[in-house]
């Protein structure tokens, strides 16, 4: 089985930049692309294959939930199947900010199911490019209440500036930063950051608070401010940035129930064994290279099968994997 390309969903969003289809080396005229969904289950938006580099391909036009019933445990591997089913339990983007997001908080997996008969959203970011002085906001630098955040997230701004945003601790983004976002964790993305983000498959957000921005239609945003309160983790953790050792060609990010996510490294040639039972996603943050028989370059998501998970890279490429 040969890694698959899927057809990446470009999502117009009021605080979208113009950094995704030049960096994919996609032409459009869409603007304002805050968002591409490289692989992705969400109902309505699920990826659909469109390359896999074999002539009359019988695959290709079919989407992620047909191609886990086709294949099952072949595709995404055994363990992996008896747990989801049909259902891909990843969601992988590129995210370009050209302003600041809403802080914003995602339920773990016991309070989406009572709420919304989902999964949590737990994720990561990975900051590809960052402007000079953006920032990523994450976790509470100031420990609060839930009467506390209730009190500050209703009172009104003050010369457009909310007592919220001086308990959310505040970080300088730089090229390479990683950020691991449990569910719970109150966080924004800045303006000026160019991120991959992983996530569990659910698109489950509360809004807390949004700058005052207005939407296409000059009203408010949505906020939920009640909804956040019993989802939001109130410690106050000493680091929020994650570390990682740069230096390695192969490095593991991020191991937690819900991903593992490695930063690799290729000169000339590498084989790469991530030693999983699962598929692997591939992101390519860099360069251009053939992974097993498929040719990716920057910008491009391949989902590798978990029958043929060994990664065969020719090439000069840098990349992030996830697998399960």
């Amino acid at each position: 089985m040969k890694p698959y390309k899927f057809q990446p969903y470009l999502r117009t969003t009021i605080w979208g930049g113009y950094q995704i289809a030049p960096f994919k080396g996609i032409f459009t005229a869409q603007p304002n692309i805050g968002e591409s969904w490289e692989i992705s289950a969400v109902p309505g938006h699920e990826s659909v294959a469109v390359e896999r580099g074999i002539i009359g391909d019988v695959d290709l036009g079919l989407n992620l939930a047909q191609l886990i019933d086709k294949y099952k445990g072949l595709l995404v591997g055994e363990r992996v199947y008896k747990k989801f089913g049909n259902t891909f339990p990843l969601l992988v983007k590129f995210i370009d900010s050209r302003q600041d997001l809403s802080v914003q908080v995602h339920p773990d997996d016991k309070l989406a199911q009572k709420r919304h008969k989902c999964p949590g959203k737990t994720e990561m970011w990975y900051v590809v490019k960052a402007d000079v002085g953006a920032k990523i906001y994450s976790g509470l630098k100031t420990s609060i209440t839930p009467e506390d955040y209730e009190r500050l997230a209703t009172a009104d701004p003050v010369n457009g500036h909310s007592p919220m945003q001086d308990v959310i601790a505040t970080h300088e983004a730089h090229q390479g930063d990683l950020f691991f976002l449990p569910a719970g964790r109150l966080h924004a993305i800045g303006a000026g950051n160019f991120l991959v983000e992983i996530q569990q498959t659910s698109d489950i957000t509360y809004r807390v608070y949004d700058f005052g921005r207005k939407d296409a239609h000059g009203n408010p945003r949505e906020l939920h401010i009640e909804q956040a309160k019993e989802a939001i983790d109130y410690q106050v953790w000493p680091e929020y940035r994650t570390s990682y050792d740069s230096t390695k060609p192969n490095s593991e990010l991020i191991h937690c129930p819900y991903f593992t996510v490695n930063r690799v490294v290729v000169q000339v040639a590498a084989e790469v064994d991530l030693h999983t039972d699962s598929f692997v996603v591939v992101v390519c943050l860099w360069g251009e290279a053939n992974i097993n028989g498929i040719r990716v370059k920057q910008g491009e998501t391949l989902l590798v099968p978990a029958s043929e998970n060994v990664l065969y890279i020719f090439g000069n490429a840098t990349f992030l994997t996830a697998t399960m």
